[in-house]
């Protein structure tokens, strides 16, 4: 049974380094219950949460939607994504948004300076909008199975 379609399933990534309790971890779990939800039960509307090691080592995440929670010193996707990605917001010079939405695949990196900058991120990419705009350009309808 196929439990992750690379055009619809998001990956939330955090760092590998990361323990079960940790701030950063917490929101993305957050951002991954608020996805789901917004998924209304269809099989591959979902969020998956992974580490940066895995991401790198599954080639069918490349080609995923994927938010990047932390910043480019701790997760290796948000220090990839970030080189490229265009700042869409910020707040103070400690929390930032880097997102592109348009093109084949969108990626987001959300993060700030500390725990508390990053989880205003988070904050801010769903309360601003960005994540109904962002899952709108992966849900969007498309004929055929789910098979």
């Amino acid at each position: 049974m196929k439990l992750v379609d690379a055009a619809e399933t998001v990956a939330v990534v955090v760092a590998a380094s990361l323990d079960a309790e940790s701030p950063d971890r917490l929101v993305a779990l957050a951002l991954q219950r608020e996805i789901g939800t917004r998924g209304a039960g269809h099989p591959y509307r979902r969020a998956v949460l992974m580490s940066d090691q895995a991401w790198f080592e599954t080639p069918l995440f490349h080609t995923a939607p994927t938010i990047a929670v932390g910043g480019p010193g701790v997760n290796g996707v948000s220090a990839r994504f970030g080189q490229e990605l265009p700042t869409v917001w910020t707040a103070d010079d400690r929390s930032l948004i880097q997102a592109e939405f348009r093109e084949s695949v969108p990626r987001v990196t959300l993060w700030g300076m500390d725990a508390a900058a990053t989880a205003a991120a988070v904050d801010a990419f769903i309360a601003r909008g960005w994540l109904d705009e962002f899952l709108d350009r992966c849900w969007r309808f498309r004929a055929g199975t789910f098979a």
